[in-house]
């Protein structure tokens, strides 16, 4: 059963709010909109990248029908912590697409991963807690500073240096025209201007890693401030 679908037959519809981040593709904000419900922004966690309990606490209103978290990245949303701010209201925890289980590419990926975390300088990588899982579909680092330019500045660099590097969330979904709330979500515009995805997947080799490394150290990792 489908997203829109689940919604429909919770009977959430028209004159209800689902609380989704806005630190994410569109698709969990269509998807309400589909079932005849309003999406209401929430801000998310600086480490997980996903809802933030609190946040989400902060948004709920008597016309909230549910809470729709989205895993990010491969890692998962705290799900424990959504549903025990929902639970207190008597609210749906309805999972966008449900984490998907660990396979032989997702230890080779986390394998990747933790050689990254070893060698990167100058750049946050991903924490993850103990017992938290993460399938790193996407390696994504954070490239703080002096706001947007410098991550971008970093990602031209890199990409001159032959390393595939994107974006991985250009605007936070509450700033698009299509869905624009007038509201300040704190960690989802820093994350929008610092992430960077690196190139990382399951059939990366060490070399291919190494070249990574080596040109995101060659850079000094944080840019120097503007004069």
């Amino acid at each position: 059963m489908g997203t829109v679908e689940m919604l429909t037959a919770a009977g959430i519809g028209t004159g209800d709010e689902v609380v989704v981040p806005s630190y994410a593709t569109t698709d969990a904000a269509e998807a309400v909109r589909r079932a005849g419900a309003t999406p209401v922004f929430a801000d998310i966690d600086p480490q997980s990248l996903c809802l933030d309990p609190v946040s989400v606490a902060a948004t709920l209103t008597l016309r909230t029908a549910a809470v729709m978290p989205v895993h990010l990245f491969g890692r998962h949303a705290d799900l424990a912590g959504l549903r025990a701010v929902a639970e207190k209201r008597g609210l749906l925890v309805v999972e966008y697409e449900p984490a998907a289980p660990a396979d032989e590419n997702t230890r080779r990926r986390q394998e990747n991963a933790l050689y990254l975390n070893a060698r990167l300088r100058g750049v946050e990588t991903p924490s993850v807690p103990p017992g938290v899982p993460h399938g790193y579909r996407s390696y994504v680092v954070r490239v703080p500073g002096n706001g947007r330019p410098d991550r971008d500045a970093f990602a031209r660099a890199l990409r001159l240096r032959g390393v595939r590097c994107h974006v991985p969330v250009q605007t936070p979904v509450h700033r698009l025209p299509s869905f624009r709330r007038e509201l300040w979500l704190a960690e989802s515009e820093r994350a929008a201007d610092q992430c960077l995805a690196l190139p990382m997947d399951a059939s990366a080799t060490q070399r291919e890693l190494h070249r990574v490394v080596a040109a995101c150290n060659a850079l000094g990792g944080l840019l120097p401030a503007a004069v």
